[in-house]
């Protein structure tokens, strides 16, 4: 399942890196992509949408709702 979260707060891409590290918490293998110009991480994972949000989340950036 494609999961595609609107992150506003990613600026750099330490950012990204730091939000591959915590959904890969999450699901080791899960399949992490982290668009800088359109704030965006899409996701491939079997991992419910919920505990990703929550790892994005305890990473310190925010998920807006699409």
């Amino acid at each position: 399942m494609a999961l595609k979260l609107h992150v506003p707060s990613i600026v750099c891409s330490g950012c990204g890196d730091t939000i591959t590290k915590a959904i890969q918490t999450v699901e080791s293998d899960a399949s992490i992509n982290v668009d800088l110009a359109a704030k965006t991480v899409t996701v491939e994972a079997k991992a419910s949408e919920e505990s990703i949000k929550q790892a994005v989340v305890a990473s310190g950036h925010t998920v807006l709702e699409a």
